[in-house]
């Protein structure tokens, strides 16, 4: 059980379908501990920004192979978090306590 909530949220991740996603249906993504539960991430989430979290949905992502010249090695395993905000909530701004 980790107690510390920047322990548990490491960074949002910021790609186009992130954006997307915050900007249609209000929900952000983090990476997040590979050992933290929804629970955690709820609590975690509530804390830092200071608003209700409606849903939680994780994703373990595996890392991938990669190389540089004839060194071969792999990327870490991660975990991404998908985070819905209860209806009247303000939007998280990502630079607030991250």
């Amino acid at each position: 059980m980790i107690k510390d909530p920047h322990k548990i949220i490491i960074r949002p991740v910021i790609t186009e379908k992130t954006t997307q996603l915050k900007a249609t249906s209000g929900v952000i993504c983090f990476e997040v501990a590979r050992r933290a539960n929804k629970i955690e991430i709820k609590n975690a989430i509530e804390l830092l920004f200071k608003t209700k979290v409606a849903e939680v949905r994780t994703q373990m992502k595996t890392g991938k192979v990669r190389r540089v010249g004839r060194n071969v090695g792999r990327t870490k395993d991660w975990k991404k978090a998908y985070v819905r905000l209860q209806e009247g909530e303000k939007p998280i701004e990502y630079f607030e306590a991250v």
